[in-house]
């Protein structure tokens, strides 16, 4: 059984992972952190987000200490929330989940730098649909030539703190990788105005932020006469948390190393 912890516990990931983890046969709640300050520090999590019982773990600040008894951090926090989680596992050689998202390229190098000591798996979404998007997505643009123009719209809930998301960018990556184009070249971030005429090396990336909506991407691929649209919609927040938990699973054990969900998967 792997003894997992929760970077972030009181955020709607964090939670929706705890609850699936307390129902589940393969793992065991073994830590709970959040913010020094946040509601509730030094109850049981158990009774904080309603598991319906006591799980016998407070709700505590990450530290070193804290992850002696655990062999995986899940982190659903936030960009200071995830460089607090690596120099912990660091220190204390734990494997770490990282599905935080709205990172900075310097942020994803300390990420990867911290995969030569610990086993890390980083992905912007966990859930298996999200990452067949990607794989969708790059075997259309690997196949469609020059005459098909692409968009990526994403849609997500009004407290979404960072835009475009995540799975946005890396859905726009996979493009571009099988296109064999730069990113940072080739993106347009929303338009507006005189843009002129869209050239053919262009994937445009647009942002919905509206009421309670999970998360949507589509893909779009469209050239003379029709139109392809790649659609992923997550009804809930269990296909992440399920995911994340997958994922620990999975690098529980493992040696030092970056990990992302197509290894996960595989």
């Amino acid at each position: 059984m792997v003894r997992i912890a929760m970077n972030g516990a009181l955020g709607k990931m964090g939670q929706r992972i705890l609850h699936l983890a307390a129902r589940s046969k393969d793992c065991r709640i073994a830590g709970a952190y959040d913010r020094p300050d946040a509601p509730g520090a030094g109850r049981d999590i158990g009774e904080i987000i309603g598991l319906g019982s006591k799980v016998g773990v407070p709700l505590t600040a990450l530290g070193v200490e804290a992850l002696r008894h655990t062999d995986v951090l899940i982190d659903f926090s936030s960009a200071q929330g995830v460089e607090a989680a690596l120099r912990a596992c660091v220190q204390a050689r734990k494997a770490i989940v990282i599905g935080t998202t709205g990172l900075e390229k310097p942020a994803i190098s300390r990420i990867k730098a911290a995969a030569l000591k610990i086993p890390v798996v980083f992905s912007p979404n966990m859930s298996v649909g999200a990452n067949f998007l990607f794989e969708l997505a790059a075997l259309a643009a690997a196949k469609l030539g020059a005459g098909y123009d692409i968009e990526v719209v994403e849609a997500h809930h009004r407290h979404k703190k960072d835009a475009p998301s995540g799975t946005a960018r890396r859905l726009a990556e996979s493009i571009a990788e099988a296109k064999g184009w730069d990113l940072d070249r080739v993106a347009k971030y929303g338009r507006q105005g005189i843009t002129g005429e869209r050239p053919h090396e262009q994937i445009g990336i647009h942002v919905i932020r509206a009421g309670e909506i999970v998360g949507d991407h589509t893909a779009i691929f469209s050239g003379p006469g029709e139109t392809i649209e790649i659609v992923h919609r997550a009804h809930t927040r269990d296909a992440f948390a399920r995911g994340a938990l997958v994922a620990a699973l999975y690098v529980s054990g493992k040696k030092k190393g970056y990990y992302t969900m197509k290894d996960v998967l595989r």
